[in-house]
């Protein structure tokens, strides 16, 4: 099974503690290793000055083409505030079924505490996960609390828990033993992760 690469691609230095917080998180969700990133390329092309944002579809397309050899996904972290045109704002952005997702703290940190670093850390792997549940061909869930359900606001992030629903954690599975056959599931899973 091939793992995930977490990069920070912020304007500012990364926390540690926040990242190593996110990446256990990920790693009981998902039953993936997961690998911290250092790498030192930033998107130039992302920024749009007009909306004083950046555009997570373009950091998407940048990612792609540096995704290391041994991941199968790529999520990148960042502190920029990111957006889609048809939107004010988005926390996160990923393809579909592919091997890039993007998540912003910018607007995780409004409301109910913005040096609250308990808060951030929650709201981040919450966002982490969804967007990486994206990856792996997961679509929104409409069951209360999953990690899948859409978040328009940070009080709507708070309010699902980081796991997957049993049915999104059925889908998960199903969709990994699709994409990696019967022969190479692994002998240790456990149908209570990621619920």
């Amino acid at each position: 099974m091939r793992d995930i690469s977490l990069w920070w691609i912020g304007a500012d230095a990364a926390d540690g503690r926040l990242l190593a917080s996110v990446r256990s998180v990920i790693e009981r969700t998902f039953g993936r290793t997961v690998h911290v990133w250092s790498g030192r390329d930033r998107p130039v092309d992302a920024f749009d000055p007009r909306r004083q944002q950046h555009s997570s579809t373009r950091i998407l397309q940048w990612l792609v083409d540096r995704r290391p050899e041994d991941a199968q996904k790529l999520l990148a972290v960042t502190d920029v505030d990111l957006f889609i045109p048809i939107l004010t704002f988005v926390f996160g952005e990923a393809q579909l079924d592919g091997a890039a997702a993007i998540v912003s703290t910018a607007r995780l940190r409004t409301n109910h505490g913005t040096s609250n670093l308990r808060l951030l850390t929650a709201r981040l792997a919450k966002e982490c996960v969804h967007e990486l549940g994206h990856t792996f061909g997961l679509i929104h869930c409409d069951q209360p609390g999953c990690v899948m359900t859409r978040s328009v606001n940070v009080l709507d992030v708070d309010a699902k828990t980081v796991l997957l629903c049993g049915d999104c954690w059925a889908r998960y599975q199903d969709l990994e033993r699709e994409g990696r056959g019967d022969h190479e599931q692994r002998a240790d899973a456990n149908s209570d992760r990621g619920r």
